[in-house]
């Protein structure tokens, strides 16, 4: 499974912190809804394409917070 995007609330702590993943693997596309940081809580969308994954996450970047896109790791 390959990371394409990530994307973080900007905020810091277990219980302000949210991240959405959009990850794919071989045809099937894959978001991941994170709140609380790396031992928080995930909800988990699979799609057919590429267009409904990236509708699901506008969809999960809706709202007060200022979503920042992070970088991928140099590998």
């Amino acid at each position: 499974m390959e990371q394409r995007r990530h994307w973080w609330n900007g905020k810091w702590g277990r219980m302000a912190r949210r991240d959405v993943f959009l990850r794919v693997d071989a045809d099937r596309w894959h978001v991941e809804q994170r709140a609380g940081g790396a031992e928080g809580i995930s909800r988990f969308f699979e799609y057919d394409s590429e267009d409904a994954a990236y509708d699901a996450v506008r969809a999960l970047l809706t709202g007060p917070d200022t979503w920042r896109e992070l970088s991928a790791r140099p590998r």
